[in-house]
């Protein structure tokens, strides 16, 4: 028996390859199916199933693409209802693949088709769990994303999820291998561990939502304690993985090289969005007018879907050279399939043809200690639970997930500073504050993490609450 966790970082997602006497199962694979079919084939094994533990919201999965390819029947839980064909489960359904067996178990409540696959070894022991969003390292699934579509209340999702949780996981044993969908980074979760595998006993012991004390209004209190606004592209991706998309190999294929000129002219001929994935500190020194930075090298998925509305615009990118298909890619992993292409040479290309371009001002932590006073503008753009935790005395909170919501807020004329906790965040911001006019925004190099260490003074919400 082979099992592989395929980890990308990038969306904190984890697919799971399962081989047992040359027949294989995948779980939850990435929009790009190739990697799977060449361990496979590699491993001279055939793809026999391809399981899905629930309509992902924060992905495109590959299940549609890996059926066209290989002919293996796509599986999901009881309540799903697809748009393709595929094999809707019974709660206990066994599937037999080589001397081992996968069982799905229904667990409804993060959404009502949620279900988990218990895999059992050759000898007929419960061996791992491949629990999708329904338990996490560290937390359970967030029980408001199906809300609308099964016309219930997030209380009552929580409610069902407590159920599910007692009666078909804490049940199991506690050398039982957990094999979630998500870690830290998923907006799946509230609190989700930056390891990516576990045990069913040492989430009994550490997990707040499995205390074997808690009762289920307290459950329900605590699960939906805090939770932050879904990112908008999430029912995007939910009707693409319940309907059906496009190979994401043609989505490559069709996105073109242009020089400069033609470049701007298919930009200003289709109201192209222009996308800026280079380093902030390349952004910072010279970009396209109105463009927007969003960097490959960090979460780019989640953040491309946090901040662009309209997943059918048009994109034209501005990439490193070598990292135009990678970029492609990754957009389409969360439905972003619409992009015309790209940069030819990158942004010297613009440049060398005596193109426009602009700017952003970017200063350090300690030119900000030299000048801060009661008259300088700052906005922290990291998220609610950062801010709360510790900012600066008297700057508010602009989260970047909700920016366009707080451009009222930045002054037209005055100076103003934007920071998060590295850099990469508060350049974003700035971008798309610099696109929308605002041209006296300047960015805070290094973010809170610099600042904490100089002289500016700072508080925690707890703290600030305290003394009033």
């Amino acid at each position: 028996m082979k099992i592989e966790q395929i980890y990308t970082g990038c969306l904190a997602q984890g697919a799971y390859y399962i081989e047992s006497n040359g027949e294989v199962a995948i779980i939850d694979p990435l929009r790009e199916v190739q990697p799977y079919i060449d361990i496979a084939n590699k491993n001279n094994a055939e793809i026999k199933y391809i399981f899905e533990t629930h309509f992902h919201a924060d992905f495109v999965s590959g299940h549609v693409t890996l059926w066209e390819k290989t002919g293996a029947p796509i599986i999901f839980g009881p309540n799903a209802n697809p748009k393709f064909k595929a094999h809707i489960a019974k709660d206990g359904e066994v599937f037999k693949l080589g001397e081992i067996t996968i069982t799905c178990l229904h667990t409804p409540g993060h959404t009502m088709e949620s279900s988990c696959y218990l895999l059992k070894d050759e000898n007929g022991k419960n061996h791992a769990l491949f629990s999708g969003d329904t338990l996490f390292l560290g937390d359970v699934g967030r029980p408001d994303l199906a809300q609308k579509a099964d016309h219930i209340t997030q209380e009552q999702l929580a409610g069902i999820l407590f159920e599910s949780i007692r009666n078909k996981i804490m049940t199991l044993e506690d050398d039982v291998i957990v094999y979630p969908a998500h870690g830290a980074g998923s907006a799946c979760g509230k609190n989700l561990s930056k390891e990516t595998v576990g045990s069913i006993g040492e989430q009994k012991a550490t997990n707040y939502a499995l205390r074997s004390d808690m009762t289920k209004e307290e459950f329900v209190s605590e699960v939906t304690d805090g939770l932050l606004p879904p990112p908008a592209y999430f029912p995007m991706n939910v009707m693409l993985n319940k309907e059906g998309y496009g190979n994401v190999d043609d989505i490559i294929k069709s996105a073109k090289p242009y020089d400069a000129k033609t470049f701007e002219l298919i930009a200003n001929e289709t109201n192209s969005l222009i996308l800026d994935v280079r380093t902030e500190e390349d952004f910072s020194k010279g970009h396209i007018p109105k463009s927007i930075f969003i960097g490959i090298h960090g979460q780019f998925a989640p953040w491309v879907g946090a901040l662009i509305s309209d997943y059918k615009q048009p994109i034209l990118l501005i990439t490193p050279e070598g990292k135009e298909e990678e970029t492609i890619k990754r957009l389409a992993r969360v439905g972003y399939d619409n992009t015309l292409g790209y940069l030819k040479g990158g942004f010297d290309a613009w440049k060398n043809e005596g193109l426009e371009y602009d700017t952003i001002t970017s200063v350090s932590a300690e030119f900000l200690e030299k000048i801060i006073n009661d008259e300088v503008l700052i906005f922290d753009v990291r998220k609610p639970g950062e801010y709360s935790n510790e900012h600066i005395i008297n700057v508010p909170s602009t989260p970047l997930d909700f920016i366009n919501d707080h451009l009222s807020e930045f002054p037209k004329d005055n100076p103003f500073y934007l920071h998060c906790a590295g850099g990469y965040r508060s350049m974003i911001a700035a971008s798309i504050v610099k696109a929308r006019g605002y041209h006296n925004v300047i960015d805070v190099k290094g973010g809170f993490s610099a600042i904490k260490k100089t002289s500016i003074k700072t508080i925690s919400s707890a703290c600030s609450s305290a003394l009033q």
